[in-house]
């Protein structure tokens, strides 16, 4: 699924019809698999790891992550890739989530 998603990503590589809909649906099926994920990390797995390391331990591993970050990224590099993936959603049109949030929810 990534590798499809990632291979037909490149607006010019999209060379007809049938390869939007390959990436359309590569990309619903990354949705269907990923909600039910996300969920499961912010419901069980992300409180369970913070009830078994300790807030020090917690904090050297988000230091850890960040040098981690850095060296795959560069300096900024995290923000550089946000501010890639929001041109990609200004360009799909996807970039104001209000259009996607129910009316009367704030």
């Amino acid at each position: 699924m990534t590798d499809v998603t990632l291979a037909l990503s490149n607006l010019r590589t999209l060379k007809n019809k049938e390869d939007c809909v390959k990436l359309a649906e590569s990309m619903r099926q990354f949705i269907a698999m990923y909600n039910p994920h996300e969920a499961r990390e912010d419901t069980v797995l992300f409180p369970a790891f913070r009830s078994v390391v300790s807030p020090h331990e917690f904090a050297a591993l988000g230091e850890e992550f960040e040098r981690q970050e850095n060296a795959l990224f560069g300096e900024d590099g995290f923000e550089r890739v946000v501010a890639q993936v929001a041109g990609i959603e200004k360009q799909f049109g996807i970039y104001d989530l209000a259009q996607f949030t129910p009316k009367g929810v704030s």
